[in-house]
């Protein structure tokens, strides 16, 4: 009997799955509905545009991309990108199925971005911000150094132009591919941070579901103010780490963001469609 390996045995699975999904999207034209993930209804692709990506019968909030988060924040036709020529390298040669390269490539294909945070310069109800917005749908909005360098230069426009500083997070954390160097980011933006302190500007963080890993341990839970939207999940390490190096079941939504504002960790918990009027008023509570 011929031996199958691992390899073959998991690229066997995939395919069987991708055809599995090919079916089950055929059975919709033009993939007018889609299901919410947390109570399963069907909900009506349109409606939910409508609702800035929000489950009208749970309140479940859908990830954004780029754009549709640029959308439901800035003013239309306020923001002018920063730093686009600033691109992610593949100085330790990293491979892992495949290359980091590759990786790179086809998460900027798929996601018609050229890195996990975009950053520039816009306005927020005619106030002028420095914003930085991350997308899940890069790399799983991992930080690596390319990140870590557009929010230093986010935090240092801020500086200069004497304006509030806005972050979008959304990250599994640390880029793997980039060893200690995606490390040295938390510290890289932690201290550029500290000068937008030091120059008493205003620093304001959206939470959005995941934040967690090395980018919920700098510059994401830095700000003034930070606010989470319902549901996030939000922490260093995954739950099911927490559980196995402590031997101990952990509390009911542990790490979402309800459990943070009860606990302290969180500033406001807040609807999507609210956070635009809610940066609104913070950015003119601390300049006035």
């Amino acid at each position: 009997m011929a031996r199958i390996s691992i390899h073959d045995w998991f690229s066997k699975k995939k395919k069987e799955k991708e055809l599995e999904y090919k079916a089950e999207k055929l059975d919709i034209p033009g993939n007018l509905w889609i299901k919410c993930y947390k109570c399963g209804s069907a909900v009506y692709n349109k409606d939910l545009n409508e609702n800035s990506k929000v489950c009208p019968s749970c309140g479940y909030h859908f990830k954004l991309t780029f754009n549709e988060r640029l959308n439901t924040l800035l003013d239309k036709g306020s923001f002018v990108e920063c730093d686009a020529d600033l691109k992610s390298y593949d100085f330790l040669g990293f491979t892992d199925s495949i290359s980091y390269k590759e990786r790179l490539k086809n998460s900027e294909d798929k996601s018609s971005i050229s890195e996990a945070i975009i950053t520039g310069l816009g306005k927020i109800e005619g106030t002028p911000v420095s914003i930085g917005i991350m997308d899940f749908s890069f790399l799983g909005g991992s930080m690596g150094s390319v990140v870590g360098e557009r929010v230093t230069r986010l935090i240092e426009r801020a500086v200069d132009k004497g304006i509030p500083a806005v972050i979008v997070a959304t990250s599994g954390g640390a880029r793997m591919q980039e060893g200690i160097m995606s490390l040295m980011q938390m510290a890289k933006t932690s201290a550029a941070i500290a000068k937008l302190a030091q120059a008493k500007l205003p620093y304001i963080v959206v939470l959005a579901d995941p934040t967690t890993g090395g980018t919920t341990a700098s510059y994401a839970m830095l700000g003034d103010i930070n606010i989470a939207e319902p549901g996030a999940l939000i922490g260093f390490a995954g739950p099911r780490v927490i559980e196995q190096t402590i031997r101990q079941k952990l509390p009911t939504g542990f790490q979402r963001a309800e459990y943070l504002l009860e606990h302290g960790m969180v500033d406001m918990v807040a609807e999507r469609k609210e956070i635009k009027g809610i940066i609104t008023k913070l950015i003119g509570f601390f300049t006035n």
